[in-house]
């Protein structure tokens, strides 16, 4: 079989660009059990309710689901089980003791094949108050309202 190359997407969390102001993104390894890349193959994974925490000068992403390989037996995987994340030790001396500030943490933002090891992109972000995330969806209609008026004074003028 030919070595896989490029980046392939399996999931994305948008929830979390709308729930936090992302400040800094990562990309770390993870480490899996067989059965899981096979679920992952198929394109099947959540990352809503995922973050990231320190345990023993570890990084671990919990929350992310993975479900159980359909073909799999008896060496299937917990759907929700513990992950650690592979990342160079500078790299993630940083992200935590930015996380450990008050209102920070860590949040999964996309995973993916590159170069046929799955990737995660992690992200150091700041929960946003209700007040900014109607701010932001009303920059987005305003956004769009423009591109829409634009689009029609170009139609109607030829342009």
């Amino acid at each position: 079989m030919a070595k896989e190359t490029g980046r392939k997407l399996i999931a994305s969390n948008k929830k979390a660009r709308h729930d936090y102001l992302i400040e800094d993104t990562v990309e770390a390894g993870l480490v899996l059990t067989g059965t899981e890349v096979k679920s992952l193959r198929m394109g099947r994974a959540s990352l809503v309710d995922g973050y990231a925490t320190d345990y023993n000068g570890e990084l671990w992403l919990e929350g992310v689901h993975i479900p159980e390989y359909l073909q799999g037996n008896w060496t299937n995987h917990a759907a929700r089980r513990r992950r650690k994340l592979l990342l160079h030790r500078h790299e993630l001396d940083k992200l935590v003791a930015k996380a450990n500030q008050s209102g920070h943490t860590i949040v999964p933002l996309s995973l993916y094949f590159k170069d046929g090891r799955v990737k995660v992109e992690i992200a150091l972000a700041k929960g946003k108050k209700e007040h900014d995330k109607r701010q932001t969806l009303r920059e987005k209609q305003d956004a769009r309202e423009v591109q829409k008026a634009l689009s029609a004074h170009l139609r109607q003028h030829g342009g």
